[in-house]
């Protein structure tokens, strides 16, 4: 089972949008788990208005996101933890050394040029047009990061103790 866990600051606009997105592109499968929390994040906000807003035009619903603060239960379960800014990643290694080999910044597996290895701006506090942006760049980034997973996985899940792990 692959468990993606999507994190921002406080789990209200860019990780709760990457999660539903995300949750949307393997809607067919059954080895995904997703998720989402913030490193800063205060447990049980709802999604932003224009996050819940996109979604909904997207035919997504997040009306029931409650927000939720990185753990270390999170964190350990994660097979991959895609972070939406550099200050992200070093906030979870910071805390969390043993995530190096499965945190990744999320524009990291771009294929555009123009965002690759680029944090993802956070919205919050801006307009409609602010959110649409973030918006458009999550649906350009991930399945780009749907590709490395299914990559990578096969190599990953072969592996056993016995091959020098």
């Amino acid at each position: 089972m692959k468990n993606v866990l999507f994190v921002c600051t406080g789990n209200t606009c860019r990780s709760p949008l990457a999660e539903v997105l995300f949750r949307d592109l393997v809607k067919e499968r059954s080895d995904y788990k997703i998720g989402s929390a913030g490193v800063g994040a205060y447990s049980g906000q709802p999604a932003s208005r224009y996050s819940v807003t996109l979604a909904k035009e997207k035919g997504l619903d997040l009306s029931g996101h409650k927000s939720r603060a990185v753990t270390v239960d999170l964190v350990d379960e994660a097979t991959h933890i895609f972070a939406m800014s550099r200050n992200h990643v070093a906030a979870i290694l910071s805390d969390y050394p043993d995530a190096d080999d499965k945190i990744y910044l999320i524009s990291e597996f771009a294929a555009d040029d123009s965002l690759r290895g680029r944090d993802l701006s956070d919205p919050f506090g801006g307009d409609l047009s602010e959110y649409r942006q973030t918006l458009e760049h999550l649906t350009r980034m991930l399945p780009c990061v749907l590709a490395y997973i299914e990559q990578t996985w096969k190599a990953e899940a072969g592996r056993g103790p016995a091959q020098g792990d």
